[in-house]
């Protein structure tokens, strides 16, 4: 139902860089029409001027969305070209990291209907998830609508207030940066163990990525899932028994790099 109202109103996506291209492949190939979709970019790519989309042209009078997929530091000069739509029946949905509820309110005008949402890079390939929140103007099947557009690019959670934002940020926005910092480590030490450095890399990743979608698809919790390849006494305690120490093990370092995230995002946002 989401699409076929976008389908025949429209939709405007403001931005098309890496993570509005992601998106706009994944409504195309879920079946949305080119002929929707209205596409404001100065610079687009070779491949979203190939699609037969309308590209920076005149915007619609009532599109159903306005995708807001550009970076912060590009918000003031380009939210303007929407204007025209603001505080009428188009529902605006906010992939832009750092920009709050309040700004699309007051740029935008009273009873604009905005969704916030906190995507991360995996995006790109699908395997996203992104975290969504509303403002009082906006409601149930306007979240809805945002969820369906934003499922093109892997899960969507719905949070319960705006602030719990910063803690997304800190987990999952900043965290795909942890896990391909784990990948160098593990990478690392493998070859100081005396493995070649192209094979210690090509076993850090495939190991990362396979524990991954063995977590995310398992019916078991991570917990039992480790307690599965633990033996004991076996080579996974004894490297276990360092990880999981109390006080110098992961948790810690985990819960301190999620917290100086969580931290700088709410300092950023002033």
């Amino acid at each position: 139902m989401a699409f076929e109202e976008i389908a025949r109103r429209g939709l405007v996506l403001l931005g098309c860089g890496k993570m509005g291209q992601a998106m706009l492949e994944g409504w195309l190939a879920g079946g949305l029409p080119a002929s929707s979709v209205w596409v404001i970019d100065p610079h687009p790519s070779d491949w979203v001027q190939s699609q037969g989309l309308h590209l920076n042209a005149d915007l619609p009078a009532d599109p159903a969305v306005a995708l807001i997929a550009v970076k912060p530091q590009f918000m003031e000069a380009a939210l303007p070209q929407l204007l025209p739509l603001g505080g009428g029946k188009t529902l605006f949905v906010s992939v832009a990291a750092g920009t709050s509820i309040s700004y699309y309110e007051s740029t935008l005008g009273e009873g604009t209907r905005v969704v916030r949402s906190m995507p991360n890079t995996p995006a790109a390939v699908g395997k996203g998830i992104t975290a969504i929140i509303g403002n009082a103007a906006s409601d149930v099947e306007d979240l809805d609508m945002a969820e369906a557009l934003l499922s093109a690019v892997g899960q969507v959670v719905r949070l319960q207030s705006e602030d719990q934002i910063d803690a997304v940020t800190g987990v999952s926005g900043s965290g795909p940066a942890y896990v391909f910092h784990l990948i160098e480590a593990l990478a690392a030490a493998g070859e100081a163990q005396g493995l070649p450095t192209d094979m210690a890399m090509q076993l850090a990743k495939a190991t990362v990525a396979g524990a991954g979608a063995l977590a995310e698809t398992a019916v078991e919790t991570p917990e039992q899932l480790r307690i599965n390849v633990t033996s004991p006494n076996g080579t996974t305690q004894a490297g276990l028994e360092v990880l999981m120490n109390e006080t110098s093990g992961l948790q810690p370092l985990i819960t301190a790099t999620v917290s100086a995230a969580t931290d700088r995002s709410r300092e950023l946002k002033g």
